[in-house]
């Protein structure tokens, strides 16, 4: 009898350890099922994602044209806008976005200024809109987004130089700020993120329906 119990003991033991090893691969199978629902969406799954991914492509090609010609505070500004994207990609990561993707935005189509020369002349580059009077509109269907630099509300623009007010309505909320530009940018206008609190939608980095104007 009692040998029957020891064997009996042993078989308990042993279906306890192989439903343990059952238990713990089913769990390893919802795990991997529940980590690859979560995995990163793209600028095309999202308009968040896009919106970021387009911040980030901004300040990568606006450092690529700080590199390309340099001058005196190149370094600075190159230091400035890498700390920038380090920022967004800690957004993109935070909101679930595959985090380093980078975009470029409809204000730097084909045809625009190179980044070299918005770098280091951003005024002289869009003669037409430098020129245009108060209240025009400028940039017609380009996109806004954040730079992602910190401050008061402000811009950055490769069409106008610095001192020049744009003021940005976003048309989908009829949200408008007027800022001063600031700093060369690579495109028609950047907002800082102050300035694109002002005007953006609960949850989106990206303005595509934009009025921008010349006002000062």
């Amino acid at each position: 009898m009692s040998r029957r119990r020891t064997l009996g003991t042993k078989k308990k033991v042993a279906l306890l350890v192989s439903a343990a090893a059952v238990a713990g691969g089913g769990a390893f199978v919802l795990a991997g099922t529940s980590n690859a629902a979560q995995s990163p969406q793209t600028a095309a799954e999202s308009t968040v994602c896009q919106g970021l991914a387009t911040a980030l492509g901004n300040n990568q090609r606006f450092i690529e044209g700080q590199r390309a010609t340099p001058d005196a505070q190149s370094a600075a500004r190159i230091a400035n806008r890498e700390a920038v994207i380090a920022q967004i990609k800690v957004q993109q990561k935070a909101s679930g976005c595959a985090v380093g993707e980078s975009a470029q935005g409809s204000q730097t189509a084909a045809g625009r200024p190179s980044q070299a020369a918005t770098a280091s002349a951003p005024a002289a580059q869009a003669p037409p809109a430098v020129n245009a009077a108060s209240g025009q509109q400028v940039c017609n269907g380009s996109t806004v987004t954040l730079s992602g630099e910190a401050g008061a509300p402000a811009a950055s623009s490769n069409q106008f130089p610095i001192g020049t007010k744009l003021k940005v309505t976003n048309l989908d909320n009829n949200k408008s700020t007027t800022v001063k530009v600031t700093s060369p940018s690579g495109s028609c206008a950047l907002l800082n993120n102050a300035a694109f609190e002002q005007v953006r939608e609960p949850g989106k980095f990206l303005i595509r329906r934009a009025l921008i104007e010349k006002v000062g």
